[in-house]
């Protein structure tokens, strides 16, 4: 599954879009807010006012306007949390962080919306003189919705790789590697996940893993009773996939879980 996955998502096309950001000065920014900066604060949402604007328009497939749209004040305050949450020792930028959170606080708001609105009976919205239309109706907005929810899985999913192609970078490397560096045996992928799950699950290893933005090939093979060979051979894919399952990846990380599935052959 992770093979096609590199190949579907990570291709030249999916690379991720710059983002108007200044470099590492963001995040000294970010830091000195979380130690109490709160005029930093104020002065960081001003700046990056276009950028949320951006980011919940971009999600809403149209233009948000600040002074009506509920989706403004959800992708504000999401932008204040992302200012809170945000550990530059995670790997990825500021900037990435915040769309991802966002994103996702704009899902929670569409699908609270949505709930709300299947409360409302549909006796409530037409006249009932025509029952056939009626359920024609029901039947077309159970189909939006569900076109809806596909966009916005799509949508999440653009976010975190556009976050994941952030944070291999800072590791070196890109996803033109995964792809080349997939293993194609099924056998081979499971134990290359089992182990990279188990790197996301030592703290200590995990750590040291993100601080030194490499491989602690030494300590992983102790861990797992593996050949250092093996992890060698394959430190980028296991890298990718220890972000992955100890990241803020819910998306992504569903598919490392379906790599034990079966689903894709086991041609070499």
């Amino acid at each position: 599954m992770l093979l096609v996955l590199w190949k579907r998502w990570f291709s030249p096309g999916h690379a991720a879009a710059s983002h108007e950001d200044d470099g590492s000065a963001t995040e000294s920014r970010v830091a000195a807010i979380q130690q109490g900066d709160e005029e930093q604060r104020e002065r960081l949402i001003v700046q990056y006012r276009p950028f949320i604007v951006k980011t919940a328009s971009k999600f809403s497939r149209r233009f948000i306007d600040p002074e009506r749209d509920d989706e403004f004040s959800v992708a504000l305050a999401a932008f204040d949390e992302a200012i809170n949450r945000y550990s530059p020792e995670a790997g990825g930028r500021f900037i990435g962080f915040a769309e991802t959170v966002i994103t996702r606080r704009l899902i929670d708001f569409v699908r609270q919306e949505k709930r709300h609105s299947a409360s409302v009976p549909y006796s409530a919205l037409t006249d009932g003189s025509d029952e056939d239309q009626d359920a024609l109706n029901r039947v077309e907005s159970a189909a939006a919705m569900e076109v809806y929810e596909r966009d916005l899985a799509a949508e999440l999913r653009r976010s975190e790789i556009a976050m994941l192609s952030e944070q291999l970078a800072l590791f070196g490397i890109r996803f033109q590697d995964l792809v080349d560096g997939s293993p194609r045996h099924k056998d081979s992928r499971e134990t290359l996940v089992r182990i990279g799950r188990t790197l996301a699950e030592a703290p200590e290893l995990f750590r040291v893993m993100l601080d030194k933005r490499q491989l602690p090939v030494k300590e992983l093979c102790s861990a797992v009773s593996v050949s250092r060979k093996t992890v060698e051979r394959h430190r980028k894919y296991l890298i990718a996939v220890s972000l992955i399952a100890g990241g803020a990846y819910p998306c992504l990380r569903s598919y490392i879980a379906l790599e034990r599935s079966g689903e894709e052959g086991d041609r070499p």
